[in-house]
């Protein structure tokens, strides 16, 4: 595994970077027998250490955790502690699919619950958000449950998707209550032109 620990604005020092390797390579190692590569950095907000870890296990699964402490090596712990539960969770959800092969795709999505919700804290002021930053990315062909781990496991407010059950676009997103939302326009369909399914 290659592994980057940057300190920005700060300088990380050799005892903490074997700490981040030892302890990293002990917890993603559980799961991965290979993981691609990963990212630790670690930077200070007023009198707090902050640690970010991104780990790239393969196939575009990307897995974060970040946590902040008064120390750096408990803001690490922490946010790797973060990580191995994702990385949990992940496994149990790739048992689960294996035995319930059967269950229907809304099934799936509707079971996932959340720890958290979508930030409301930072307002935007005006009519006219200003866009900070663009990037492509590949919108990849997964079924529902797959995009769901993703954003889980990533930690991201919202995943775009192509369903691999009809062949359409769809997004997921963390609504406010901790649950996922879904977002099927090939579901209104019908609707939008008067026709009802049957």
């Amino acid at each position: 595994m290659e592994l980057s620990v940057k300190g920005k604005q700060m300088d990380v020092g050799d005892a903490l970077r074997e700490h981040v390797a030892a302890q990293l390579k002990e917890v993603v190692g559980k799961y991965f027998s290979e993981s691609i590569d990963a990212q630790v950095t670690f930077s200070k907000d007023a009198h707090l250490f902050c640690s970010d870890i991104a780990v790239h296990a393969g196939r575009g699964m990307v897995i974060q955790g970040n946590a902040s402490a008064s120390e750096p090596y408990p803001a690490f712990d922490m946010a790797l502690d973060r990580i191995a539960k994702q990385l949990g969770r992940y496994k149990a959800k790739l048992r689960d699919r294996c035995h319930n092969a059967s269950a229907t795709e809304s099934m799936i999505a509707n079971s996932f619950v959340l720890e958290g919700g979508l930030d409301t804290s930072k307002e935007v002021v005006g009519d006219n958000p200003v866009i900070v930053a663009e990037m492509t990315t590949p919108i990849e062909t997964i079924s529902v449950s797959e995009a769901v781990m993703r954003l889980d496991l990533g930690n991201l407010p919202a995943l775009m998707f192509r369903n691999r059950a009809n062949g359409g676009f769809n997004m997921i997103y963390r609504r406010l209550d901790g649950h996922i939302g879904w977002v099927d326009p090939s579901q209104n369909a019908g609707v939008a032109s008067g026709k009802s399914k049957t």
